[in-house]
């Protein structure tokens, strides 16, 4: 009786475990995506040199190759004219160098930090850490930080009241790769925490109020937009 009573209480516990993991991923605050690595990319331009600029141009482009568009949003903040706002590296090449100055606006937010991608990892670094690599097949600069070697980053305050839609991206435990758009406005310090609380050691913020996203398989359809750098997942 006694060991039934133990596999049973045993059971429970690996249930709970489970239930409550399940239930980190579905914030239902967020449209969120989990990625390998290899499976992201970046895409600012077509074929024909021409910006993308939407998510509904993005899923056309990777159509006419034959793929299928699981999940996009913006990546990065950009230019008046489209163009990536600091570090963008494409295929292994250096479309726009790292920016390490200093000004306003959340880009300038510092620390500010680097997303990027080789064959098998996937890394998000403060700026000053980064460091250029043949191996790094994509890459895109923003800022500020949302999670800083596992803590939130100093500037944020709890309960502020600058609230906005916000996405970004952070590296799990694991080496895959979360991305996550708040669904309704909210301020910086709760968009950290989702991140942290996903065991999340390093986030970074990707956009403000301009964020879209394309899930269909939660049936979330965003094909809007007029962006700069994009990031997709095919299958």
């Amino acid at each position: 009786m006694i060991n039934r009573s133990k596999r049973f209480l045993g059971l429970v516990f690996v249930f709970f475990c489970v239930a409550t993991a399940f239930g980190q991923d579905k914030d239902t605050r967020f449209v969120s995506f989990i990625a390998e690595p290899s499976h992201i990319k970046l895409y600012w331009k077509d074929d024909k040199g021409q910006i993308l600029r939407s998510i509904q141009n993005l899923k056309l482009f990777v159509e006419t190759n034959n793929q299928e568009l699981r999940f996009a949003m913006n990546g990065g903040m950009y230019m008046k004219d489209n163009s990536p706002q600091g570090l963008f590296i494409d295929g292994h090449a250096t479309i726009r160098p790292l920016d390490t100055l200093s000004g306003g606006g959340n880009f300038y937010l510092k620390p500010n930090g680097v997303f990027y991608l080789t064959n098998t990892k996937a890394v998000v670094c403060q700026t000053k850490e980064f460091k250029g690599s043949e191996k790094i097949n994509f890459a895109t600069q923003s800022g500020p930080m949302l999670i800083i070697n596992g803590e939130i980053h100093p500037a944020f305050k709890k309960g502020s009241a600058n609230l906005n839609i916000r996405n970004g991206v952070g590296i799990l435990p694991d080496n895959r790769v979360l991305f996550a758009m708040s669904k309704r406005e909210i301020n910086f310090y709760d968009f950290a925490e989702y991140f942290k609380s996903m065991g999340c050691t390093n986030a970074l913020y990707l956009d403000g109020f301009v964020s879209k996203a394309y899930l269909p398989e939660e049936n979330w359809i965003q094909l809007e937009g007029n962006f700069g750098v994009m990031i997709g997942v095919t299958k």
